[in-house]
């Protein structure tokens, strides 16, 4: 996945994650929670300012941890809830994350 691909993939993959799991466990339906919102926010801006750009690997493969130690416990307790069901609600999705996964 070349190109400016690569971090619009992410974006879209964590909105998902972030979204599933805000619908499932905040019974939110159409818009994220107030604190879902500022995780999503918080991570789409670690994307845009990621030294890797392009040639990044997934977020949990990297060796530099950007994020703030809370949004990291946020953002993990949202990928383990998601990353499973994502097979389920967004299969393609879930079979590129973990194919393009370095």
């Amino acid at each position: 996945m070349g190109g400016r691909n690569r971090i619009i993939f992410e974006n879209k993959t964590v909105a998902t994650m972030i979204k599933l799991y805000c619908n499932k466990i905040h019974n939110t339906k159409e818009h994220l929670c107030t604190e879902c919102l500022e995780l999503y926010e918080y991570t789409l801006k670690r994307l845009d300012e990621c030294k890797f750009g392009n040639n990044k690997s997934n977020c949990g493969a990297c060796k530099i941890h950007c994020y703030k130690n809370t949004m990291r416990e946020k953002i993990i307790i949202v990928m383990r809830y998601s990353g499973p069901r994502m097979i389920i609600y967004h299969p393609i999705m879930a079979i590129k994350h973990l194919v393009y996964r370095k």
